[in-house]
């Protein structure tokens, strides 16, 4: 029998919680194949990356998640902050500003 995505979310998120993003990230990518335009996937798998330090990968899923829905402020910030840990301060500073302007003058 085939898991199911929310079964497959939920033990992510499972691993995430147990601080192994780098398996809750390989856990997510082929349901994230399957369905591209899940945000709640693609905003799971986009954490593992950051928190397991795969940068190009988590910015590329922020920024999918952005042109899935432009005014997501949370993945604003998610990118700004990803773009930080690359030292692209000034790149990141553009995503700020955009979460600042959506979630009422917070920077962060």
């Amino acid at each position: 029998m085939e898991e199911s995505t929310y079964d497959i979310f939920n033990r992510a998120r499972m691993f995430m919680e147990l601080g192994d993003p780098i398996y809750a990230a390989r856990t997510l990518e082929p349901a994230v194949e399957d369905e591209p335009e899940s945000r709640s996937l693609l905003e799971l798998l986009g954490r593992a990356y950051f928190h397991s330090a795969q940068l190009n990968k988590a910015e590329r899923t922020f920024r999918r998640i952005i042109e899935l829905d432009p005014v997501d402020n949370w993945a604003h910030i998610a990118l700004a902050r990803t773009l930080e840990r690359q030292s692209r301060h000034e790149e990141a500073a553009t995503y700020r500003r955009m979460h600042a302007v959506m979630s009422g003058g917070s920077l962060d």
